[in-house]
């Protein structure tokens, strides 16, 4: 199983709202996600918007091109661009850069 954490830019003025967004995750892209191979998938925001996400997949790749296949995805990502800072015309989910990982204690 393959770990994968990112880091994006929430705007300092839609912090909030976007804080609100995820509250009711729509059940379509949840399903979409838990089929594409997404497991155990947080998001992490620090008050100056610095967003962390963290999840499991046996395939990144091919996890984030299940999910670029989907239509409710399509529609996810369009209405959260906005709340992003330098994706450089780049979807979220395009603009996620895995960090390395260094340590991992079992």
């Amino acid at each position: 199983m393959q770990r994968v954490c990112f880091l994006l830019k929430v705007r300092a003025e839609r912090i909030e709202e976007y804080r609100e967004r995820h509250q009711p995750v729509w059940a379509e892209m949840r399903a979409a996600l838990t089929e594409a191979g997404w497991h155990n998938y947080s998001l992490f925001l620090r008050e100056d918007g610095l967003l962390v996400g963290y999840l499991e997949t046996p395939d990144f790749e091919r996890a984030r091109a299940a999910m670029d296949a989907t239509e409710v995805n399509a529609r996810w990502q369009a209405q959260m661009a906005d709340f992003f800072e330098a994706l450089d015309g780049q979807a979220p989910d395009a603009a996620m850069r895995p960090l390395t990982e260094v340590f991992h204690l079992v």
